[in-house]
């Protein structure tokens, strides 16, 4: 099959690489129906050392399954799933507890243990508790705007949502957003859904917050620095925002959101931070009474609730997707999507 692999910052290949195996009996084998891009791909497109062997890329897939190991249950060959992110068995404390990214069986696609999902076929190792089935549909015919809603919810959507839900977005409160990308904007749309009064969407690139509007965004705020905290805390009579979701991952943007956030507040980080150090002295969140949250979005918690307001059109984030590639044109997709010329790039196999 082909498969995505990075060697280096910049070095994106496509490579043929032998079909997946059932190697556990709790795994499940998926052809690929769509894959895409995250913005997170970008972090080691800018970084990554060069390496001989590759990394495995990808981590977003909706398909079919084609195999199941002998204690799989769940699932089905021909049964059409969403795969998240990250895979867990969905019953250890953390499982229960909400907290998939943090199963103590789980992992993460593109390491050793599971390659990554920029590919034809993917193993999905504990499938019965990774997998979740859409019910009632059929990808070789189902409208395209459909799928790119479903391909969300293996990640970059219900990231945002797990962002504003951390946040404690609820009736009657301000809700920031910084960053415009693609979690930033479905950060925009699940704080729709969840009732915020006011949406502060912080974004300078007017084809993504125009999205952003149209997602539930009230204001936008283009100014970045000292300049757009002043701009927010304006908009919001001085008081700042009861919630800030950071969608970026760098310094920066946290500055901004410990400068926005109302004190008393929230930050929700879910942008994949690139700093190990990061301001939580009197300046910053102590001096505000205000709290940091987020992390990693345990998007299986999300998926029954969700995959319904896909189906019945309550939201639409697939939206998104703003180029399709090919497998082969995937590397031209991380250029794209790196010089800013596309949001998210979708991968059809």
């Amino acid at each position: 099959m082909k498969a995505t692999f990075m060697y280096g910052a910049g070095d994106v290949r496509i490579e043929t690489v032998p079909d997946p195996i059932v190697q556990d009996p709790t795994d499940a084998i998926v052809r690929t129906v769509r894959a895409c891009i995250c913005g997170s791909d970008l972090h080691p497109y800018h970084s990554l050392p060069k390496t001989a062997e590759g990394q495995s890329m990808g981590h977003e897939l909706i398909g079919v399954v084609e195999e199941i190991g002998s204690e799989v249950t769940s699932v089905r060959p021909g049964d059409f799933v969403i795969v998240p992110f990250a895979y867990s068995d969905n019953t250890c404390v953390f499982c229960r507890e909400g907290l998939h990214t943090a199963c103590v069986h789980g992992g993460w696609y593109g390491t050793p243990q599971a390659a990554g999902l920029q590919a034809e076929y993917g193993r999905v190792p504990l499938a019965d508790g990774s997998l979740v089935k859409v019910p009632d549909i059929d990808p070789a015919t189902a409208d395209e705007a459909l799928l790119a809603s479903l391909l969300t919810l293996s990640d970059v959507y219900l990231t945002g949502y797990h962002g504003a839900h951390m946040g404690e977005v609820a009736p009657g409160r301000t809700v920031t957003v910084v960053g415009d990308g693609a979690v930033g904007l479905g950060a925009v749309l699940a704080a729709k859904q969840l009732g915020a009064e006011r949406i502060i969407l912080m974004g300078r690139h007017t084809a993504r917050t125009d999205l952003g509007v149209e997602f539930g965004a009230t204001d936008v705020v283009a100014e970045r620095g000292a300049e757009g905290i002043a701009k927010v805390i304006d908009l919001t009579n001085g008081e700042g925002s009861h919630v800030v979701i950071e969608a970026v991952g760098h310094l920066p943007a946290y500055q901004q959101a410990y400068g926005v956030v109302r004190p008393g507040g929230i930050i929700s980080r879910v942008g994949v931070p690139q700093y190990e150090e990061a301001p939580i002295g009197f300046g910053s969140l102590f001096g505000k009474n205000a709290r940091l949250a987020g992390g990693p979005a345990p998007v299986r918690a999300y998926l029954e609730a969700a995959i319904p307001q896909v189906l019945d059109g309550t939201i639409n984030p697939g939206k998104v997707f703003d180029r399709t590639v090919s497998l082969d044109e995937v590397p031209a997709g991380y250029a794209a999507m790196n010089a800013r010329e596309a949001l998210k790039v979708m991968v059809r196999p």
